[in-house]
């Protein structure tokens, strides 16, 4: 039986082989399978990582005497997240799911109420290298319930964005537009002042109307910032349940519509194509939004903008008012152990993870998909560090970072309070009446697990 707290970080010369001479012999030929969601192929090495680490596990088993043959079979799956997820679980009930699956944070909480998962601080030492790099924010992410259990395998965050030229029209000079993220940062410059300025550029031409302000067209984690943005919290430190501010919630529904009625973006926005969004953002046709650290490989490769640097400025997502903050949500993809197969075989995955969570190999990742490290070490890996897009938000964003809740029922939260948003924002009800109505359905639905305040 593998002794478990496998000792993965030694990696500097005696370990690298953390699995007893017992297993080994057992092991002599094992498959990893690797499910990777929410991919292509310029995320490759979410799978190809794990490839890589099992050629140097080999390599290591063999100076110590061991035979060890792993056969890691990868997939990367892009045909939405919920197929994805319904198909882990599918196979999860059917004890056929993949050894390690590559998936978001959000999933843990509710994959490990459901036995589907293992905790990994049972086979690491959380103290050893590779581990011990990585930053500190990401794996309290990766944690639920005071226990680990998965590792980071990537980081992104979600920067907002201005165009340039735009600014510089409306009578910002060169050393303002490089201030902003400072200004952003302290609160003095805030979304209102974003909408403004937004105004400004549509009023001289420069955009058309209804692209001054272009927000994300469909749901995601993005949106859950604006609610921070006026002052909301998500979770209770203290009692684990979530938080409902009705507030925060109106003010930044208020928002949104303000922005609307403004016609700085267009009640109709949501839903919007998005290759035409990111053909507009991409080339000077809207002038302020928000988005991905990754969308930094499509702008710069598919819609073709060769000066990044020089037409785009990018901050944290602005305060709303001075009962919120500047702030930005980080979205981490994370490895975790199934419960299929032996608990040797889980002992053999979490070593492969490890390897991949080295700065090198997980720079690869980072570099070629547009997302960012997931540690310190990444810093003095050339191929990371002498990247512009990655050192700078790195810097800039991921170090301020924070992430929605793992939570059973956050996922609920989440979607009663998109549907509310876009009732306010498409003048379908008032804003009082969508938080009312949010409020409502909240408390019938998630009862105790909510504090609303």
């Amino acid at each position: 039986m593998v002794t478990k707290k496998l000792a993965l970080g030694l990696r500097a010369g005696a370990v690298a082989l953390a699995v007893s001479v017992a297993t080994a012999a057992m092991a002599k030929d094992v498959t990893i399978s690797v499910w990777a969601g929410g991919s292509n192929q310029a995320d490759s090495y979410r799978t190809e990582a794990i490839e890589i680490a099992a050629d140097i596990l080999e390599r290591e088993a063999k100076i110590q005497g061991e035979e060890l043959n792993i056969t890691v079979e990868g997939k990367l799956f892009n045909d939405g997240w919920e197929n994805f997820k319904q198909a882990v679980t599918l196979a999860g009930e059917s004890g056929t799911a993949p050894n390690i699956i590559v998936t978001s944070h959000a999933d843990i909480a509710p994959w490990s109420q459901a036995g589907l998962i293992r905790p990994i601080e049972d086979y690491i030492d959380q103290d050893a290298w590779p581990v011990n790099q990585v930053y500190d924010n990401l794996i309290e992410i990766a944690s639920y319930n005071g226990q680990l259990w998965g590792m980071p395998q990537d980081a992104e965050s979600r920067p907002f964005f201005f165009w340039r030229p735009h600014m510089k029209a409306i009578g910002y000079s060169d050393a303002e537009i490089d201030a902003l993220p400072e200004k952003v940062k302290s609160g003095e410059y805030t979304l209102y002042n974003v909408i403004e300025d937004a105004k400004k550029i549509q009023d001289k031409g420069l955009v058309e109307k209804g692209k001054g302000f272009s927000p994300r067209v469909s749901n995601g984690p993005d949106y859950w910032q604006f609610y921070q943005s006026f002052g909301g919290q998500l979770k209770d430190a203290q009692t684990g349940q979530l938080i409902f501010d009705k507030q925060a919630m109106t003010e930044m529904y208020q928002f949104f519509v303000d922005a609307a009625e403004m016609g700085v973006t267009s009640k109709t926005h949501l839903g919007a194509d998005w290759n035409q969004w990111y053909s507009e953002v991409a080339n000077g046709k809207a002038a302020t939004w928000h988005g991905g650290t990754w969308h930094y490989k499509r702008y710069t490769g598919k819609e073709g903008l060769d000066d990044f640097f020089g037409n785009i400025q990018f901050t944290l997502i602005p305060s709303g008012n001075d009962k919120g903050r500047a702030n930005t949500i980080t979205h981490p993809l994370v490895y975790l152990i199934s419960n299929t197969g032996t608990d040797d075989d889980a002992a053999i995955a979490a070593q492969l993870i490890a390897i991949a969570s080295e700065p090198r190999l997980n720079s690869l990742h980072a570099i070629k998909s547009a997302h960012l490290g997931i540690g310190s070490e990444q810093a003095n890996v050339d191929l990371y560090a002498n990247d512009q897009w990655a050192t700078e938000a790195t810097e800039r964003l991921l170090v301020n970072a924070n992430a929605m809740p793992n939570h059973t029922e956050f996922g609920q939260y989440w979607q009663i309070m998109f549907k509310g948003l876009e009732s306010a924002w498409t003048g379908q009800k008032s804003v009082a009446d969508a938080v009312s109505g949010v409020e409502s359905e909240l408390a019938s639905a998630l009862g105790d697990n909510i504090q609303i305040r």
